[in-house]
């Protein structure tokens, strides 16, 4: 499984990034694939793929927006609000942990943060 994808060249619209594999050339870790400075793990590719979650290049800049600014605060672990979507992410490692629609929220509990960032 895959990263998101259309990022690259290739005249994917934002619309269609849907997690499918890497754009051509792009980096490839062991963790998952890299957008945008970050990485995306295998669960949270997975999570977004099945969840069918779309992750357009402005919602990416505002995810790596967000990011920065926990990073700058010296967070390590951070919950970020994105519109419906809800993804944990690895400051330190810059690592999408795991993603969660609006749906699956509502009885959702999030443990091992230590910060909340509301993306704009």
């Amino acid at each position: 499984m895959g990263g998101v994808t259309g990022l690259g060249a290739g005249g994917v619209q934002p619309t269609d990034l849907r997690p499918a594999g890497p754009p051509a050339g792009a980096p490839r870790t062991d963790e998952g694939d890299r957008t945008f400075g970050l990485h995306f793990s295998r669960h949270a590719s997975r999570r977004i793929e099945q969840r069918g979650l779309s992750l357009d290049e402005g919602r990416l800049e505002r995810l790596e927006r967000a990011v920065g600014q926990a990073e700058a605060k010296g967070a390590r672990d951070s919950l970020i609000l994105l519109d419906e979507l809800a993804l944990v992410v690895s400051v330190q490692n810059r690592t999408v942990v795991t993603a969660v629609d609006e749906a699956s929220q509502k009885a959702h509990v999030f443990t091992n943060i230590d910060s909340v960032v509301i993306a704009h």
